[in-house]
């Protein structure tokens, strides 16, 4: 009963940007935290960014200073603004949110996944 939906994935040139937005609906009583990780073929999936309800962030080392996580002023969006693309950063991009449904406690809830594909 909660959703969580991710978009804006394209096919981009390097330092080319674009802005993925992550939707969540459903039964939410409440979200303690939304975050970005991304999957590369063959890979793990990483941790991209972060966003808790305080308004802290972080970053992973590889997007610092390219990356930027934000809370959109559409209810229950987060966004996250890839600037400065590069090949590396080709991946499947994945929306979580730590939630809690009404009724429920907190779970981790995921998105199906936004291609970004960055070519040189």
């Amino acid at each position: 009963q909660v959703q969580v939906v991710e978009s804006g994935g394209d096919l981009v040139q390097a330092g080319e940007s674009l802005r993925l937005s992550c939707v969540v609906s459903g039964s939410i009583s409440s979200i303690n935290a939304m975050g970005w990780y991304r999957q590369a073929p063959g890979k793990q999936r990483e941790l991209v960014a972060t966003l808790t309800s305080g308004g802290d962030t972080k970053y992973s080392d590889s997007v610092k200073g390219r990356f930027l996580i934000s809370r959109a002023s559409i209810k229950n969006t987060v966004y996250l603004y890839l600037n400065s693309l590069k090949p590396e950063d080709t991946a499947v991009y994945f929306c979580n949110g730590i939630i809690s449904s009404f009724g429920g406690t907190y779970d981790n809830y995921w998105g199906q996944g936004t291609q970004v594909t960055v070519s040189s």
